[in-house]
């Protein structure tokens, strides 16, 4: 089993930035691969971004590529988004979730996931 548990959320003005974290316990999350998603409200869960176990592979969004930036800390099992040039459409519950094998874009795919972290852009 693997816990999961985000921070970093928070109200931040458009144009402005905000670093998530995700903080893994239990099973090493080295093991495995992560991925964030977000949520707003009355729309399905949406794919952000994922890192494979070593870090050395990414996958985002079409629409955050260039904005956002996930990366990890193995040693401190943490996993990160860097999230610049924020929009108000970015409004959402961002989740961080990990799965075993390799890292997809389709939450389904994924079997763990945290309680997530609110983040809203407005002015």
């Amino acid at each position: 089993q693997v816990q999961l548990v985000e921070a970093g959320g928070g109200l931040v003005q458009p144009g402005g930035s905000l670093r998530l974290s995700c903080a893994a316990s239990g099973r090493t999350s080295s093991s495995f691969p992560m991925g964030w998603f977000r949520q707003a409200p009355g729309k399905e869960r949406e794919f952000v971004a994922a890192i494979s176990r070593s870090g050395g592979s990414t996958l985002y969004a079409d629409s955050m590529k260039g904005r956002f930036t996930i990366s990890r800390d193995n040693a401190e099992d943490t996993v990160y988004l860097q999230m610049n040039s924020l929009k108000p459409e970015d409004t959402a519950v961002y989740y961080c979730a990990a799965r075993m094998g390799i890292a997809v874009r389709s939450a389904r795919l994924y079997d763990y996931w945290g309680q997530g972290t609110q983040v809203t852009v407005s002015s």
